[in-house]
């Protein structure tokens, strides 16, 4: 009589099942903690508003600008963790899991001590660039020196929010990115408004809002550990998975930066068409930027399902998850910009109550409506290289896609005006989505293969 041979380990990991509810599972909650971020931002500058001083306002405003370049430089402590947990969780590697935890926590508490150490030679670098007025010089000094002595915990709060993400804890990670930006909400209103501590106020909140919630994610990570088993010393300190994280972080890194490039080009190159038409795209921008929290939602559910089934040697698994993410991906960009076409002429006017302006923003509405269709395919692929960890090939057809959007504004730019920098920012993006997709089979081909 012949009986089945039994299942061998690897085979029952790769029962996973992975359908629209795992997408929406994982989607759901890192849209709602990503959303969180620009409402902490509107009440900041609220509180700082109620004082009636302008270059308090500025200041804010600069400050933040100083500080998002600088972390940019860290995103990957939050992407290259998920994308390096998943595949271990995948594996059911705990050790391996635990290991990347114990790396990715000591660079960012180091990179964190540097940056304090560093604040004066930042603040100064970032004063240079921005060139801002005196009055507006001193509140950015005053918000900068103190939120800069939140570096370390801001930095750990990336590497827990990519681990939880790492092994599927969705909601977990929307519970501690609520309690810090709750946390922040509340003191800034109590210290900035309540007891008059102005934008001194806004800025303790962050620190307290980064401890707090650093401290609750570290506890929630040591209860979600086995303790039964434990990395060696020899194991975290590793050469080889040193060298593979160093490598992932800084491909991630050249991604992030030619992100902020391109979007930074953008805004200098609007100048060019004087300040109504500056505004209107700066209107219209925030139509990308919105989107882009709906999309970077399903990117992270990518990141998860294709790290794990990666780690898992789960070929059938990862298809089925790059298509569902696809497919939800398509969708969630339908319905932006459904919204932004039908709904736009209401947002400029919420946004602004310039007649001009708005007069502006409606010529150039379908441009901005059409973005999350053009963007879609580069926000999934994205999550579904970040997830694989082929961050060499991300950094590569980023720079290609780069060039590719400043050769198209150079052939644009005299015949079509505002006009043809949009399209230049839509062949940008387009150009993202279709290089990484043009590299997945073949990269998906070597990696299961070996």
């Amino acid at each position: 009589m012949t009986g089945h041979a039994p299942e061998t380990a690897l085979e029952k990991i790769r029962k996973f099942e992975i359908t629209n509810l795992t997408v929406l599972h994982l989607a759901v909650p890192m849209t709602l903690a990503y959303l969180t971020t620009p409402l902490l931002g509107l009440v900041d500058t609220a509180v700082v508003g109620r004082f009636g001083d302008a270059a308090l306002i500025g200041g804010l405003a600069i400050g933040a600008i100083i500080f998002d370049l600088i972390f940019t430089t860290f995103n990957f402590l939050r992407s290259g963790t998920t994308g390096l947990v998943s595949q271990a969780y995948g594996a059911e590697d705990e050790k391996e899991m635990q290991a990347i935890l114990f790396r990715a926590l000591s660079i960012a508490f180091a990179a964190g001590l540097v940056m304090v150490f560093l604040s004066p030679v930042l603040l100064s670098l970032g004063l240079w660039a921005m060139a801002p007025s005196a009055g507006v010089a001193e509140a950015t000094s005053t918000y900068f020196l103190i939120r800069c002595l939140s570096a370390p915990f801001a930095l750990g709060n990336y590497v827990v929010v990519g681990w939880l993400l790492g092994i599927g804890r969705s909601k977990t990670t929307l519970a501690v990115q609520f309690l810090l930006n709750g946390i922040n909400i509340v003191l800034s209103l109590f210290l900035g408004l309540g007891l008059g501590w102005a934008i001194e106020g806004v800025a303790i909140a962050t620190i307290a809002g980064e401890v707090v919630a650093l401290i609750v994610g570290l506890l929630v990570c040591w209860n979600l550990l086995d303790h039964s088993v434990r990395p060696s010393r020899q194991r975290v300190l590793d050469a080889k998975a040193w060298k593979r994280l160093v490598n992932l972080n800084a491909d991630i890194m050249v991604r992030s930066f030619s992100l902020v490039f391109a979007f930074a080009y953008f805004t200098s190159q609007g100048t060019r068409f004087g300040e109504i038409t500056l505004a209107a795209n700066a209107i219209l921008m925030h139509f990308f930027i919105i989107s882009g929290y709906f999309l970077d939602g399903l990117a992270t559910a990518a990141e998860q399902i294709v790290g794990r089934s990666v780690g898992a040697r789960f070929r059938d698994g990862f298809w089925k998850g790059v298509r569902l993410t696809l497919f939800w991906s398509a969708v969630m960009a339908l319905l932006c910009a459904a919204v932004f076409w039908f709904g736009g002429p209401a947002l400029i006017n919420l946004m602004t109550t310039s007649s001009e302006v708005r007069a502006e923003a409606l010529v150039y509405l379908v441009w901005a409506a059409l973005v999350p269709l053009s963007a879609m395919l580069a926000f999934h692929m994205d999550g579904v290289f970040i997830g694989a960890t082929w961050s060499r090939d991300m950094s590569l057809m980023m720079m290609i896609s780069l060039a590719g959007y400043l050769v198209v504004w150079w052939f644009v730019r005299e015949p079509l005006g505002n006009h043809g920098l949009w399209l230049a920012l839509h062949s940008f993006v387009l150009f993202r989505g279709f290089t990484l997709a043009a590299r997945l089979r073949p990269r998906a081909t070597m990696t299961f293969q070996t």
